[in-house]
């Protein structure tokens, strides 16, 4: 196994050699480590196919967002000897992935599908509550908001102060990352108590599809696997927006999902900084 998968492993996401460094090259050099990227992005990268069905027969969840290694045991005890098993640095990422990405600056604009989701009346709840129980508040709703998120094959992004950023790439989550993004928001206010009379936090959502440049963004110790663009702007205004225990979908994310919208809220909402009105409907818990 560890020449056949863990030396292919090494090789997927990798920079193209180069051996001359003036303009013409480095172009050339910057043009082949996104198209590497994009056919990682987008899943259509033969060898990480390959090293994805065979890791993925190996038991143990959750796995590695790249690879498909077993990040927990039995799993990720008997890859350990090759150089996989979890990262200390990224959760999402296997060590082998990690060292990868981490070396390897770059991305590629790529459809995806995005879901945002934050606590409504977070500043009110806090003005209520001891600071203490404000952050076990928000611990909670992090640990759950991660959970829903691994299992819908998402990404977590980042967690910003009472919000959750979750990318959901097509070459993790599949051709349908649309619908496991709407799934996995509606998963989420369940998961929340959002889906009855008295959820133990308030959330809203927002998910949609669109154009996004994601990869390894920022320079330096100040670097992280990201989306950025105006679909991220977007997806967060879109949150913004819902109510508490509402999704807002765009009809973007509703075409690339083909929800059926049939009796459906709908909503055109005009977002700030942005000059085009956009359509949505309203989702509830799963």
């Amino acid at each position: 196994m560890r020449r056949s998968i863990a030396d292919q492993h090494n090789g997927v996401v990798t920079e193209p050699v180069t051996h001359d460094h003036d303009h013409e090259h480095d172009h050339d050099h910057d043009h082949e480590s996104e198209d590497a990227w994009r056919a990682v992005l987008t899943g259509d990268l033969g060898q990480l196919r390959y090293i994805r069905a065979v890791l993925g027969k190996i038991p143990a969840g959750p796995r590695c967002k790249l690879c498909a290694a077993p990040l927990k045991a039995p799993g990720s005890v008997i890859l350990k000897p090759f150089g996989f098993g979890p990262s200390k640095l990224n959760r999402r990422l296997c060590r082998a992935c990690f060292r990868a990405v981490d070396k390897k600056p770059g991305g590629a604009e790529i459809e995806l599908s995005l879901l945002f989701a934050d606590v409504r009346g977070s500043t009110s709840l806090a003005e209520r509550m001891p600071a203490h129980d404000f952050s076990q508040l928000i611990s909670r709703f992090y640990g759950t908001a991660a959970r829903v998120v691994d299992e819908w094959d998402g990404i977590v992004d980042k967690f910003v102060g009472d919000e959750v950023v979750a990318l959901f790439v097509p070459g993790f989550a599949g051709e349908m990352h649309a619908e496991r993004a709407i799934e996995a928001a509606r998963a989420l206010l369940e998961a929340t108590g959002n889906g009855g009379a008295e959820p133990w936090v308030p959330v809203g959502a927002g998910v949609h599809t669109g154009v996004a440049y994601v990869g390894r963004v920022g320079e330096g110790d100040a670097c992280d696997f990201t989306a950025v663009g105006d679909a991220v702007n977007t997806t967060a205004r879109l949150a913004s927006s819902a109510g508490p225990g509402e999704i807002l979908v765009s009809k973007a994310a509703a075409d690339a999902s083909m929800l059926d919208a049939a009796g459906l809220e709908s909503r055109t909402l005009t977002l700030r900084g942005k000059d085009e009105m956009i359509e949505t409907f309203v989702l509830a818990a799963a």
